[in-house]
């Protein structure tokens, strides 16, 4: 069945209004890039909108009438917004849910590993990936470290442009004959999706003193600039994920395609808040 191309019948006012939508959208999506991200966004507007949270209404003793919008989040990870509504629970309710993870690449406990004079972090990778898709483009990483002495510590890297990106190494064409007589599936294989992320050995004055230098490169930059230290990493939560670097980009000679990393998963997350910029419904 053929269709009429969508562009073509939009008004001049619903183009400058789908505009609006994808350029916030976009910007959503640039500057959350995890569940905990996307969360305290969504907390963020529901505040402005007049939302209230659950547990300090509970805490105060605050008895909710219809027309009283709440939310309460769970581990930073999952949110629930609701309004009350003025009909018994008997007459129904309206829910609109969406997801906030997507693919990616969460980093292990004890990640830091050197070889050959090279420093990766130790990978596994969440959700259906075409694991060939990872390597050789620009990654950044993000989350939080739960730290020895009990404090949390967020971590972005690879966002701002004066910060460094990170990358999965991958064979230079003329030494990967067998490597391209495999399929899809097998080209990259899930243990090779170590992430690269340090060259640099530690500069000492101890001759004896030589083994895992750019290692501890890494651990000193990582000390210095979050104050995380090696048994942060070895012994206790992390919650860092690596997935790719900067903003939603446009493609085709215009606005009308996206690309950005979580894209196909949270085309409904933005656009399931727009609710919280528009006046109360209630129809129940």
């Amino acid at each position: 069945m053929e269709r009429p191309n969508a562009w073509q019948r939009y008004t001049s006012e619903q183009a400058a209004e789908l505009e609006r939508l994808a350029t916030d959208y976009a910007d959503f999506i640039s500057r959350n890039k995890t569940e905990r991200e996307c969360v305290a966004e969504a907390i963020r507007l529901a505040r402005e909108a007049g939302y209230r949270d659950l547990d300090e209404c509970i805490s105060a003793g605050t008895q909710l009438v219809p027309g009283d919008r709440v939310y309460a989040g769970m581990r930073g990870k999952s949110l629930i917004l609701a309004e009350i509504g003025r009909e018994d629970l008997t007459c129904g309710i309206n829910i609109l849910g969406a997801h906030v993870d997507s693919p990616r690449l969460d980093i292990k406990q004890n990640p830091v590993e050197e070889k050959n004079d090279l420093v990766y972090l130790d990978t596994h990778y969440y959700g259906g990936i075409k694991k060939y898709q990872w390597v050789t483009t620009p990654l950044a990483i993000h989350g939080v470290v739960a730290k020895k002495d009990g404090s949390v510590v967020p971590v972005v890297v690879g966002e701002d442009p004066s910060d460094p990106v990170f990358v999965i190494s991958d064979l230079l064409v003329h030494l990967a004959a067998e490597q391209m007589d495999k399929n899809a599936a097998k080209v990259i294989e899930g243990e090779l999706l170590d992430v690269l992320v340090g060259h640099r050995p530690l500069t000492i004055e101890d001759e004896d003193d030589k083994k895992d230098l750019v290692k501890r490169q890494l651990l000193a930059l990582l000390q210095e600039r979050y104050d995380i230290g090696e048994e942060d990493l070895m012994y206790l939560f992390i919650l860092v994920t690596v997935g790719p670097a900067g903003a939603l980009r446009h493609r085709g000679g215009g606005p009308a395609l996206g690309r950005a990393g979580g894209h196909a998963c949270r085309t409904r997350t933005r656009p399931g808040l727009r609710p919280l910029d528009a006046a109360r419904l209630r129809t129940r």
